[in-house]
């Protein structure tokens, strides 16, 4: 089955079930794709005022945190938190959160906000974002407690009738079932959609090259990106004249601009430009280059017809929790001893099979695992100390091991109505996924779509 181009720039070049998709589109409206929060303890945040009971123990009784739930309608999470910290006249350090929430959404999640009362948060006015107050706490919020998330999406523009619908969906999932969950593999999310170059910056970075990293964040174009974004970028690629470009590039590029500004000041000061920017920002390139190999791991993994729920001799298998989270640091691997014991453990959901984030610290799968592994690393020019970046150390990447399957909770076919006419159907579907995994990665299994961007990914 044919994979798009733009998967397989970012290393997905496989889909793990082969039932035919429904095509059709996604996020055609904020509405249609709803994403709430779940905490280790089992709380979800609403986008409706029905929360049953206070989150990880927040009560009524002042303490140094304020507990919310925060409600944002088309937002990028970061830029909602920043209004709203404005808006509190504090510094938006002060406010905490367990995880990135989608931006084309509607979403619900838990942040806890450091020295305010409930009385602030109910004065936060900004628009198409909600501020609950919930009570308080005594620790902020971080990513240990989020369990995952529940989503509920609609798909639409489907070119099948109803009976249709219902039969590819029930499919898919008894697919997905037998394979025990989807593959954990990376989505758009994390490298971009409209202009996949976040791990190409990772890349040049990894490789030394950091004026080619910053010369490809700020100049490479991107056919789907918004016209005047796209010729403020192809104009400096022509003309590398940073003083012109930093008077013409959108104000909307707030990070290319705080780049250009230090590059007028301080020619050929690339190290010193990607300063500029966010740590979490810095780091993620790097990280996105890690996840574009991992992705290629995984892909070559399924491609090569091992199983994603069952062990090889030399693969690494972690333990999971009881909230079902795999615990990273529990990583061993297999061997011709404990091979049986592992079998059974994966079976029983206590242990799941494990690919490399490779890094510094992390060395590649054993046995034949271990091999495709090498010849992927080899064809992408990796070395084994290459992700030590002399130039901006603190973004090295250390590595460490990720789940090759990402369990899917409770998937309902909720819906499936006729769109436009009684052979076009539009589908609603509610799951949920463990924290780190990607609702597009199920999306596009079930969707298999020939054109993501077109489809609303």
């Amino acid at each position: 089955m044919s994979v798009p181009e733009i998967d397989q720039q970012i290393g997905i070049e496989v889909y793990a079930t082969k039932a035919a998709g429904l095509g059709g589109a996604i996020r055609r409206v904020v509405e249609d794709f709803v994403v709430e929060e779940v905490l280790v303890d089992g709380s979800k945040a609403t986008a409706e005022k029905n929360m049953a009971k206070p989150p990880l123990g927040a009560t009524e009784t002042r303490q140094r945190f304020l507990l919310c739930v925060l409600v944002k309608r088309n937002w990028d999470t970061f830029v909602a938190l920043k209004n709203v910290a404005r808006q509190l006249g504090i510094d938006q350090n002060r406010i905490s959160f367990a995880g990135i929430k989608d931006a084309k959404a509607i979403t619900a999640q838990h942040v806890s906000i450091d020295g305010i009362s409930e009385e602030d948060a109910a004065r936060v006015d900004v628009k198409d974002v909600e501020l609950r107050p919930i009570g308080y706490v005594r620790e902020p919020l971080s990513a240990f407690y989020m369990q995952g998330n529940n989503f509920t999406a609609k798909i639409k523009e489907i070119s099948y009738p109803r009976g249709i619908v219902e039969e590819r969906v029930a499919k898919i999932a008894s697919e997905i079932a037998a394979a025990a969950g989807i593959p954990n593999f990376y989505g758009h999310q994390r490298f971009g959609t409209t202009r996949a170059i976040t791990h190409i910056v990772g890349e040049a970075l990894v490789q030394g090259n950091v004026e080619q990293a910053a010369m490809t964040f700020l100049a490479k174009p991107s056919e789907h990106e918004h016209p005047a974004s796209r010729q403020a970028r192809r104009d400096l690629q022509d003309s590398q004249d940073f003083n012109k470009a930093l008077k013409v590039f959108p104000v909307q590029l707030r990070f290319e601009r705080l780049m250009l500004a230090h590059l007028v000041e301080n020619p050929g000061d690339f190290s010193g430009a990607f300063r500029m920017l966010p740590l979490k920002l810095r780091m993620l390139f790097v990280q996105a280059w890690q996840s574009f190999l991992f992705n290629r791991f995984l892909s070559a993994r399924i491609r090569n017809g091992f199983s994603i729920g069952k062990a090889e001799i030399g693969d690494y298998v972690v333990n999971v929790d009881r909230s079902g989270m795999p615990m990273i640091r529990t990583g061993k691997v297999v061997d011709g001893l404990n091979a049986s014991e592992i079998d059974k453990l994966i079976a029983e959901g206590r242990m799941r099979v494990s690919l490399p984030i490779f890094g510094v610290k992390q060395k590649l799968s054993e046995g034949t695992m271990g091999e495709l592994e090498k010849r992927i690393l080899e064809e992408e020019g990796v070395e084994a100390n290459g992700f030590r970046i002399p130039a901006l150390p603190e973004i090295g990447g250390k590595g460490e091991l990720r789940a090759a399957v990402s369990p899917v909770i409770n998937f309902a076919l909720e819906a499936v109505s006729s769109y436009s006419n009684e052979l076009e159907s539009q589908a609603e579907v509610g799951f949920m996924l463990l924290r780190g995994s990607y609702a597009t990665i199920l999306l596009r299994e079930i969707m298999k779509p020939s054109n993501l961007i077109s489809a609303g990914f």
